[in-house]
């Protein structure tokens, strides 16, 4: 019996040629080889998504936290000022830990927390004080003396430098 088969190219084969049942066969492995791999670069690229959520859906509403004092610094984290604040804004999270908040929020990946802050230039820093109110702010560059004077202003006592967080 006959069969006839059009390959990939148009090309068609008889089933009774030993080299066309080799070609038939190639390309079955091929598409299983492609089934295989499309599926696993889907999962790879959905995986890649869900584990991208936490960083760009997290929860802002509770900032500022009531009941202590918060400092929030908004910026980007490819903002050359803000960059430069982000080792301060790490040393100081620790340091006031249990004291005080200090927050970062990147406004370009959460752009509501711009408009909600009302946020016209970065790095922006706000204070609150217990109550959740907003005490002071500052746009631009703020180095750490100007800041743990700010938080002794508001009642925050000093920073613990040796606080492993």
């Amino acid at each position: 019996m006959l069969t006839h088969r059009n390959n990939s190219h148009g090309l068609t084969w008889s089933m009774d040629n030993p080299q066309a049942q080799s070609i038939t066969r190639h390309e079955s492995d091929l598409t299983t080889y492609w089934n295989f791999h499309i599926k696993f670069i889907f999962l790879a690229v959905i995986s890649a998504f869900l584990f991208a959520l936490p960083a760009h859906a997290q929860n802002f509403s509770k900032i500022p936290e009531k009941g202590t004092v918060t400092m929030i610094d908004l910026g980007a984290k490819k903002c050359i000022p803000c960059k430069m604040m982000a080792p301060i804004i790490a040393k100081l999270e620790k340091a006031y830990s249990g004291k005080a908040d200090i927050v970062f929020i990147d406004v370009w990946e959460n752009r509501g927390q711009a408009r909600r802050f009302k946020i016209s230039a970065i790095p922006t820093q706000i204070f609150f004080n217990e109550k959740g109110e907003e005490v002071w702010r500052h746009v631009g560059f703020m180095d750490e003396k100007a800041i743990v004077d700010q938080m002794k202003k508001m009642g925050v006592g000093k920073p613990d430098f040796k606080n492993k967080g």
